[in-house]
């Protein structure tokens, strides 16, 4: 898609590996609630072309500061991790009216079979 590689869990990507140019980088997932805070840190968002065009996805850069060490990399990949989690699309869930069975045509009644007669023996 991208060229690059993507790093997720249970099914959801948080973050991508790509080369746009300066080398590989790390690029985290933003979203409206997030994307702020990666500005005012300075990342930059991942912006691809496409058919002449660029295209931007909601990933940015992770700071620079956060890439020399475990613990100043966490809070940033909780955000990435909250906004993988808020971009999940729900699953399909039917509403009650199109959960009722449909109502089957009446079908006759089963047929009364005549009783046997038994005859006395002897």
């Amino acid at each position: 898609m991208f060229g690059g590689w993507g790093i997720a869990t249970d099914g959801l990507t948080l973050a991508i590996i790509a080369d746009l140019g300066e080398g590989e980088r790390l690029y985290l997932k933003t979203d409206a609630d997030t994307r702020a805070r990666f500005e005012a840190a300075g990342c930059q968002q991942f912006i691809y072309t496409a058919k002449g065009k660029p295209m931007a996805m909601n990933y940015y850069t992770a700071p620079e500061e956060a890439m020399d060490a475990a613990h100043a990399m966490a809070p940033w990949a909780r955000l990435a991790l909250e906004s993988a989690l808020k971009a999940r699309k729900p699953s399909v869930k039917r509403s009650p009216s199109a959960t009722k069975s449909k109502v089957k045509p009446a079908t006759k009644p089963p047929r009364a079979t005549p009783a046997r007669k038994t005859l006395p023996k002897g």
